[in-house]
């Protein structure tokens, strides 16, 4: 760069945007010269938090990412590995908090649309989602609005679209009132040989744009949106424009035309146009293909008149992707997307130069950046991080300090919530691959051949779990904790896992305490993935999750998937059965610390978690696993939050059948969360044989009761009828967002 450019902004243009004056500088290296105002545009939103990961990529190199059957890793739309048959799975999770909480109907169904944009820009056909999903507390009239609008959002798009969602949680919680967290998995098949990859290879190829037009919905979403966190309400009202507005059945029209693009091999390459719109998905094939493209910004269509090249050029609207293809095979593409009823437009054309230009009507450059500076040259971060100063009073502070419950039957009422209000608005049996649907530890689907629709007679399951209360008082082992939980939701399905993605839901980086959260947590997952043997295939990051200047409890969610290698029977269900024997497999660790017992007790973010033994919880995966596919096991349901308790209560509920439990010394045994643990509920007779494979691979169990009756009864703990369990599992949720019972 010449000595003489002057590095000193002109204004405070480049901080509006997002922008530090560090980077300003460093774009001013770049370039050799000052940007002018649509390359500050590019810059802010490709360097923005959401686009770079700049705060995070550090961190999230830790992870292992690599196995055989691995086909694509992190860096893509999605992450795909072989399951075998021909097959290949594609799994991406993202997050769409920050719209969310500003609108919340838009913000969820655009959640949905992008994420399975993600999953067919590898060639995926999508044929699942899933939404875990966190608000604030019930008794806050807008938390209930923003959970209502979210729901109606997600079945909306998701029913209207085609695909069924299979699964999710719903959690509430006063760490997320101002700052929902309204995460999105989704999981596509293709065959093998259909996977491609984002890349804008040979010079003269076309960029052709695809789907809806291009309007100011949307702008700068992701850098106003996601790097930022919540204030007074007015402030949050002004970034309405920026939310994104979505058509499900111009994304259905979009599915369709991109499959057949694809099984034609009519596209070099395909790009979903998510965060950062044309900007992001123009530089990263282009990058990403050792490229440059020249970029008609006059040819783009639009739906509002008068919109600037920077608009035009960050726009998030929804329901658009870029393909690559070969001149000669220009007009096949055309005749597809007219069939379809796509729009179709030639907006650029792939260079040699390794620079992105953007040219108007007249042929006049309006930018002119090297395309990786763009994407691979955006800043890395390695943020302060330190521990809470107060961590060892924090540590020290015990629940076991707290008095037993009074009445731990009353306590137990409490926290039965059934979260059926929300997923019966969804859609979970089309395509009619469902065998296991909301409701249960882990979905379970039918495994098909994508192209013949053969059944291979194996299944796929998928679960999402997180626990912000186990990660607010230990982010590292919490998040082992978490990835424990799913192992176990897909052991009780008789599913081995193979993949995870994660979506990493923090407060803001620039506080030295949430990036010490946010390296804890990513080193308890990889201790743990590397434990299972299961590689993390992709995530997200969503940061500056706060209000009010008040930081979320960490919150990483992760989705796991697993195949089950004979899908012979319907997995055992979450419930009890008449007549049962009930076996706890796994080790109880009497510690509260965590828990949501003494979270509602006031005791939260302090103490030390029960310890989390990953060699134990493999054992006792594996072993639950074969008892399961071997048909031994009537009911099965993983211990996590509410301990045994809750587990127990889940299960009567569901079953419509009491039990009677003995062996459980106090109430920190009864509510204890410590890891790793299942009950099982067998037939009398089989008991003998369950045992004898729990002694054989030596895992701990113990015999605790019978199922029976109509009361749930843990003696010496709590004596509660299955009638009043049952109405406070079945009323609350809907009580308070549906306004009535399920009944009425």
């Amino acid at each position: 760069m010449s000595s003489d450019v002057d590095l000193r902004p002109p204004d405070d243009t480049h901080r509006a945007l997002g922008l530090t004056d560090d980077e300003y500088v460093r774009i001013c290296e770049t370039l050799g010269r000052q940007p002018n105002h649509l390359e500050l545009a590019m810059y802010s939103v490709m360097w923005s938090e959401h686009c770079s990961y700049k705060s995070s990529r550090i961190h999230l190199r830790r992870f292992p990412t690599e196995a055989p059957w691995v086909l694509v890793g992190p860096g893509e739309g999605a992450g795909v590995v072989d399951v075998g048959d021909g097959i290949a799975a594609a799994l991406r999770i993202e997050s769409h908090n920050h719209p969310s909480a500003i609108e919340p109907y838009q913000g969820a169904a655009t959640g949905v649309g992008g994420i399975l944009r993600d999953i067919f820009s590898v060639g995926a056909r999508p044929i699942a989602v899933m939404d875990p999903l966190r608000f604030g507390p019930l008794d806050d009239a807008r938390a209930r609005w923003v959970a209502e609008g979210v729901v109606s959002g997600i079945s909306g798009y998701g029913n209207s679209v085609g695909v069924p969602t299979i699964g999710g949680e719903t959690v509430f919680d006063e760490t997320y009132a101002g700052n929902p967290l309204v995460n999105v998995l989704c999981l596509g098949l293709m065959p093998t040989e259909r996977l491609v990859l984002g890349r804008a290879e040979g010079v003269g190829n076309l960029a052709v744009l695809l789907g809806s037009t291009t309007g100011r919905d949307g702008i700068g979403g992701v850098s106003v949106l996601a790097s930022a966190g919540f204030g007074d309400d007015e402030a949050d009202a002004d970034k309405r424009p920026s939310v994104q507005v979505g058509d499900p059945f111009e994304e259905k029209r979009l599915i369709e035309a991109c499959l057949e693009l694809l099984d034609r091999d009519l596209a070099v390459g395909v790009q979903d146009l998510g965060g950062a719109g044309i900007t992001c998905a123009t530089s990263e094939t282009a990058a990403k293909g050792g490229a440059g493209m020249d970029v008609q910004v006059g040819e783009v269509p639009r739906r509002q008149p008068h919109m600037e090249p920077f608009e035009v050029m960050t726009s998030e609207s929804q329901e658009r992707m870029l393909a690559i293809v070969t001149p000669d095979r220009l007009d096949e593409v055309l005749e597809i997307a007219a069939r379809w009823e796509v729009r179709a437009t030639v907006i650029g054309e792939v260079t040699g130069s390794g620079r992105l230009r953007i040219v108007d009507e007249n042929g006049a450059v309006l930018a002119d950046v090297p395309a990786k500076s763009l994407e691979e040259d955006a800043p890395l971060y390695d943020r302060p991080r330190s521990a809470p100063e107060d961590l060892a009073e924090r540590r020290a502070d015990r629940a076991s300090s707290l008095p037993a419950p009074a009445d731990a039957g009353a306590d137990l009422l409490a926290m039965l919530v059934d979260t059926s209000w929300v997923w019966s608005q969804y859609d979970h049996q089309l395509f009619l691959n469902t065998v296991v649907g909301p409701g249960g530890d882990a979905a379970v689907l039918r495994l098909k051949h994508p192209t013949t629709g053969q059944d291979t007679g194996r299944g796929l399951a998928l679960t999402t779990d997180g626990n912000h209360l186990w990660c607010a008082v230990d982010p590292r082992v919490g998040s082992a904790a978490t990835m424990v939980e799913s192992v176990m939701n897909l052991a009780v399905a008789g599913a081995r896992p193979v993949a995870m993605v994660n979506c990493m839901n923090f407060g803001n980086p620039e506080h030295p305490e949430v990036m010490w959260q946010f390296s804890e947590s990513v080193d308890g997952l990889s201790e743990a993935l590397r434990a299972f043997d299961v590689p993390c295939i992709g995530g997200n990051v969503s940061l500056y999750n706060e209000s009010r200047g008040r930081d979320i409890d960490p919150t990483p969610i992760i989705g796991v998937l697993g195949v089950v290698d004979s899908l012979d029977r319907v997995p055992p269900p979450a419930a009890l059965v008449d007549g049962g024997r009930l076996i706890l497999v796994g080790e109880t660790d009497p510690v509260l610390d965590g828990s949501l017992w003494a979270a509602r007790a006031g005791h939260r973010g302090r103490g030390q978690l029960p310890a989390v033994d990953l060699d134990a919880a493999v054992a006792v995966a594996d072993a639950v696993r074969e008892l399961v596919t071997s048909g031994l096991v009537l009911g099965a349901h993983d211990v996590s939050q509410g301990g045994l308790a809750l587990a127990l209560a889940e299960m009567a509920v569901r079953g419509g059948v009491g039990c009677t439990v003995a062996r459980v010394p106090d109430h920190a045994a009864l509510f204890s969360e410590s890891p790793g643990r299942v009950v099982l509920c067998v037939e009398a007779d089989r008991a003998r044989a369950v045992l004898d494979v729990l002694e054989a691979r030596g895992v701990a169990h113990s015999r605790i009761g019978v199922a029976g009756g109509d009361r749930l009864v843990v003696q010496g703990q709590l004596d509660l009828s299955l009638e009043a369990a049952t109405t406070a599992w079945r009323d609350q949720l809907p009580a308070a967002l549906g306004g009535g019972t399920t009944q009425g």
